[in-house]
């Protein structure tokens, strides 16, 4: 309404004035004979137009502002016995979209080949950190190659998962992005032409100078046959650590195919109203890699062992999974999970979705978690047989589905810290600190353990879960530094905070 008013006041403003446009030499020579024109009601409707101007001039300016920073009261279910959480201000996005940046011309330091390494969310931060590298190379970036050897066996290239015109046109102001070698270099690199190494993990931008951009002037080709964590987390030129923000958040979109079916595996959960993605990291490769059996019989023991063996690189072999556990470092399992959930007070009803691949141990492991809450759903369970054609035995491209569904969902709960936990707790931290329970893992199976030995009763099993994590849930925190052991500090990824408003960047100091 301001808007409008303050138009049509300054439409009435400008009539005004135009009417007195042919007196205007007649008033010159009354004021040079010293006679007042202006009465003093006219001067008083003169000074109330003025103000009236200026005042919606200011409130047309502060809106935005005030969009901004305005209160956001990030609701707690009903049911949910945890205190509710604070009113947070509304993000601003760091103006990542809406930034225009000018085109760079330089010289052409080379071509950066990459093949990452890991899932499908470490895959994701590497490639974030590969773009920043080229950009502050001044290297040509050759669309990176996909994981198709680990666990997974997964054989999608990269644009069967993500945008590949939008990733590169995206970016194109900033660093140049081809999808293959030109035909000369081609030729090179299959003459064995080309310097291959995979970088230092957690390494700064001055490693990079000093060593990698060498090797570009000296072989023109360099290939990263590694790239899960090659670049720290702290320590970076603030244009580094926003590159990295907008290449995750803008330009790493995913096909328009899998977030059409993402999206209607959230209005289909939005029927019934609210609902939480629940990342059951309870799966065969994470209980081999980790060495947590806890719950599992004799033969699946056995047969994680085996598969832990089985692959050279996963380099701690013996294992002892009741220590690990008490430290915190095996993932709930599904009947501890249950028993959370109940101690936060969620409702019995509540729709569920388990945003991750097959639990270890099939119905069996899932009873509990069924009899707590029968609203239990998967992407299978959602979907008809021709939606999950395209899907079906592309691990990376179920992850991207997931990846969104936890992106959408009104609250985020993985059972374990790793790489599609982190990064989607970023994401949800950049759009606005939505709810994400972050298990305190090490506290939680001490006190289920006193619970199942009847050591405290349920009352008070439920009022120490509540207590543990009422200010465990998305909320804003300075990232954790630790020079000496970057591999024990926050994960970039999972709390950008050089991306996020300065309203929040003071909050977390």
């Amino acid at each position: 309404m301001c808007r409008l008013n303050s138009s049509k006041e300054m439409n009435e403003a400008r009539e005004g004035q135009w009417e007195v446009s042919p007196k205007v030499l007649g008033e010159r020579e009354a004021e040079r004979n010293g006679v007042d024109l202006f009465t003093p009601r006219m001067r008083w409707w003169i000074l109330r137009a003025i103000t009236t101007l200026l005042l919606c001039s200011c409130v047309v300016q502060l809106m935005p502002v005030g969009n901004s920073w305005g209160p956001r009261l990030l609701n707690s279910w009903p049911s949910c016995s945890y205190p509710p959480a604070d009113r947070y201000p509304q993000v601003e996005i760091s103006n990542l979209h809406s930034q225009v940046t000018p085109k760079r011309f330089y010289r052409n330091n080379g071509y950066l080949m990459v093949s990452c390494n890991g899932g499908l969310n470490q895959m994701r931060a590497a490639i974030c950190d590969m773009v920043a590298l080229a950009r502050y190379l001044n290297v040509t970036l050759i669309v990176p190659e996909l994981d198709k050897t680990s666990f997974w066996a997964d054989p999608s290239d990269f644009q069967d998962i993500f945008d590949v015109d939008h990733f590169i046109t995206s970016l194109r102001n900033e660093v140049r992005i081809l999808k293959e070698l030109p035909p000369r270099l081609k030729r090179r690199v299959e003459v064995g032409k080309f310097y291959e190494l995979p970088p230092i993990s957690w390494s700064n931008i001055s490693y990079y100078h000093e060593q990698i951009l060498p090797l570009f002037r000296k072989y023109k080709v360099v290939h990263f046959n590694r790239t899960d964590a090659r670049l720290a987390n702290n320590g970076l030129p603030l244009e580094i650590q926003k590159l990295r923000c907008r290449v995750n958040f803008i330009s790493l979109r995913f096909t328009p195919r899998i977030e059409e079916l993402s999206g209607k595996i959230v209005r289909i959960l939005r029927q019934n109203g609210r609902f939480l993605a629940l990342h059951l990291r309870y799966e065969m490769d994470m209980l081999a890699f980790s060495g947590c059996a806890q719950g599992c019989n004799d033969d699946e023991v056995k047969q994680l062992t085996r598969m832990r063996y089985e692959y050279p690189w996963w380099k701690e072999k013996v294992i002892d999974s009741d220590m690990k556990r008490k430290q915190g470092l095996c993932p709930l399992t599904p009947e501890e999970t249950a028993l959370v959930l109940r101690a936060l007070g969620l409702d019995h009803n509540v729709r569920i979705y388990i945003a991750a691949g097959a639990t270890y141990g099939g119905q069996r492991r899932l009873r509990s978690l069924e009899a707590a809450f029968p609203s239990l759903v998967q992407k299978q369970t959602l979907l008809n047989s021709s939606d999950m054609r395209f899907i079906q035995n592309h691990s990376s491209q179920m992850a991207a589905v997931d990846y969104l569904v936890s992106l959408e969902s009104d609250i985020f709960a993985p059972t374990y810290d790793g790489n599609m936990a982190k990064v989607v707790e970023g994401h949800r931290r950049y759009l606005g600190y939505r709810t994400t329970i972050l298990f305190d893992r090490k506290v939680l199976v001490g006190l289920i353990d006193q619970y199942n030995h009847g050591a405290v009763s349920w009352d008070e099993f439920s009022s120490f879960v509540s207590q543990a994590h009422w200010t465990r849930m998305g909320r804003s925190k300075k990232r954790v530094v630790i020079a000496d052991r970057p591999k024990e500090e926050d994960y970039f990824y999972s709390n950008p905070h050089e991306c996020l408003s300065a309203a929040y960047e003071s909050s977390i100091r």
